[in-house]
């Protein structure tokens, strides 16, 4: 069976990035929106918005901080620009973000679960050959992580809420900011466009 280990936004925002290369790369997620962007309306300004759980202690306050750091480029590429303060803003955006670890369980079989690599020939892959045998590396074997977050925008005077926007992928690594970054910035590529259905969106990102 399946085990998983939800981490806080704070974990997804304070581990290793991606890789150490140089040079720009592409981050496809899986977006859904909704709501009813107004038609003519232009993006404008905006403040972010805090729950009162998402303020409630100084380690909450810096795992927020870290998170709007993080959207606000999605946030610029998309029209917005950052008001003085919240009572002036145009929009107020609600973040969110959540990281999920899936332990390899492969087959859901015990007798494979230690193995963690495969057994193959170098001459032939999968099949025997004269080449000798030895362990290569799978990637089905590794922890994988799926890495998702949330965006609401609500209208600042009528309280509102105008456009909301998840984006989502998975792989082998938590990601870090780099990664949650790119995920805004995919849950934000469509904006104003709403599609509830989920699709694929690419975005490429300078490192």
């Amino acid at each position: 069976m399946k085990r998983r280990l939800v981490l806080s936004s704070a974990a997804a925002l304070a581990v290793v990035a991606l890789t150490a290369c140089t040079g720009p790369y592409t981050v496809s997620a899986d977006v859904s929106s909704y709501g009813n962007w107004p038609s003519g309306r232009s993006a404008g300004s905006y403040a972010f918005d805090r729950l009162p759980s998402q303020q409630q202690s100084e380690e909450a306050s810096k795992r927020e901080t870290a998170l709007e750091d993080a959207a606000k480029i999605a946030l610029e590429k998309a029209g917005f620009k950052p008001a003085a303060d919240s009572k002036s803003a145009d929009v107020l955006i609600t973040l969110g973000a959540r990281i999920t670890a899936y332990d390899p369980v492969p087959w859901d079989d015990p007798l494979w679960w230690r193995w963690r690599g495969r057994l193959v020939s170098p001459r032939y892959g999968y099949a025997p050959g004269w080449g000798g045998w030895g362990w290569r590396h799978d990637p089905f074997f590794d922890r994988r992580y799926d890495r998702a977050v949330a965006m609401l925008l609500r209208d600042r005077a009528s309280g509102e809420a105008l456009f909301e926007t998840h984006a989502s992928n998975e792989g082998v690594t938590v990601g870090g900011d780099s990664m949650i970054g790119a995920l805004f910035e995919a849950a934000m590529a469509d904006f104003p466009k709403v599609e509830p259905k989920s699709h694929r969106v690419s975005v490429q990102i300078a490192r």
